[in-house]
């Protein structure tokens, strides 16, 4: 087992989480520590602002650095980490057109830590046909298969929903023998989630979120925004498939005219809506909607599904999961996975030809190495 920690910083753009996992890549050992770094309010709006933009803009290499010195400053608080999962902070995402975009480097990331990090694990799925996106579905599996072993699940298929700037759902059966196995997963974005809603609270509250859905719970979602939004063909589209975070516009200009809690409710059901017009692509019915992300701290949100899905839906830690750190811990199982050369996303949750293992390994020496084959120093 190697103790590997995942960095995250997802598109909700409020801090970065870190976290600690013990792996082989397959399975779960133990779940170690975690923390969490805010983003300043300096920091995010700089985010924010380079939100749509590609490493060739005049901004990036700014925004780079902020990245890795918040990583670099939540990741000295870890000295017993072997290696370094880093996500980086998505800013753009086109895998049909310029590709996918996560500002940061890993190699710099790995001279100021002192430790190798993995890094840049969504480029060579969307270079080889795919999505590049989700990539949690794989450590899903590894989740189910780690609670059915607690006594958490029945050896039954379930469906893990990550609420964060996009929401995303994994369908996975615990009963496979590994993740890429035929059957194991199915996995897809279900459309925006706390993104538009966060937003909205910053451009009319200067709130970074609406605290435990009390402002959304306050209103009445319009029902010709929420139709015109659901009428979009991108729900027509069959799984695997990926979004950008501001791939809706038109759900934000629609609410523009609604008061602030008609508003929220309206994209608080637009979401619900979305992962409800989702749920026809999945194999079979799971047997119970995990919640994790930022969103299942929002009782509205949670409300809202449960009214508009046929099974019980929860928030992950009802089966003994972190749903604040399950995505840092994504990427520190998913490290460990590159480091083995093993795949990390497949047919099934990319749309990728063939099972990709992808990624980069920097060592803190400032040497690059594509893929696992060269690194020996772990």
């Amino acid at each position: 087992m190697i103790r590997a920690l995942g960095m995250m910083s997802g598109t909700s753009l409020d801090g970065v989480d870190a976290a600690l996992i013990e792996t082989d890549g397959v399975r779960i050992g133990a779940f170690g520590p975690s923390a969490f770094r805010a983003f300043s309010d300096n920091e995010a709006g700089a985010l924010h602002g380079g939100l749509g933009l590609w490493p060739d803009a005049p901004a990036i290499p700014g925004l780079a650095r902020l990245v890795e010195a918040a990583h670099a400053d939540l990741a000295a608080g870890f000295p017993q980490a072997d290696l370094i999962g880093f996500h980086g902070q998505t800013l753009a995402h086109d895998p049909r057109g310029r590709g996918t975009h996560q500002a940061g480097s890993g190699a710099a990331l790995a001279r100021a830590t002192d430790r190798p990090v993995v890094w840049d694990f969504r480029s060579e799925d969307v270079r080889q046909g795919g999505e590049g996106a989700p990539l949690v579905p794989f450590f899903h599996w590894a989740c189910a298969d780690w609670a059915v072993g607690q006594g958490h699940l029945p050896p039954a298929p379930v469906a893990f929903l990550n609420l964060g700037g996009v929401g995303n759902i994994s369908w996975v059966d615990p009963t496979a023998a590994a993740p890429d196995a035929p059957g194991a997963c199915l996995a897809f974005d279900t459309g925006p989630a706390n993104a538009p809603l966060n937003d909205l609270m910053r451009q009319r509250r200067r709130l970074s979120r609406d605290e435990g859905g009390a402002l959304a719970a306050s209103g009445r979602p319009d029902p010709d925004v929420l139709a015109a939004f659901l009428d979009d063909p991108w729900f027509q589209r069959p799984a695997p498939k990926s979004l950008d975070r501001d791939q809706f516009p038109q759900l934000a200009q629609g609410v523009d005219g609604l008061s602030d809690a008609d508003a929220a409710a309206t994209l608080v059901a637009a979401l619900a809506g979305a992962v409800a017009a989702g749920m026809r692509w999945l194999p079979s019915a799971p047997e119970r909607v995990l919640v994790c992300g930022g969103g299942r701290h929002n009782a509205a949100i949670m409300a809202a599904l449960a009214q508009v899905l046929p099974m019980f839906v929860a928030p992950v830690e009802s089966v003994g999961l972190d749903g604040d750190m399950l995505e840092a811990q994504a990427f520190g199982w998913l490290a460990v996975r590159v480091l083995r050369g093993l795949p990390i996303s497949g047919p099934s949750t990319t749309g990728v030809p063939a099972p990709v293992c992808g990624g980069r390994i920097s060592h803190p020496r400032g040497a690059v190495a594509q893929g696992a084959a060269n690194y020996t120093n772990v």
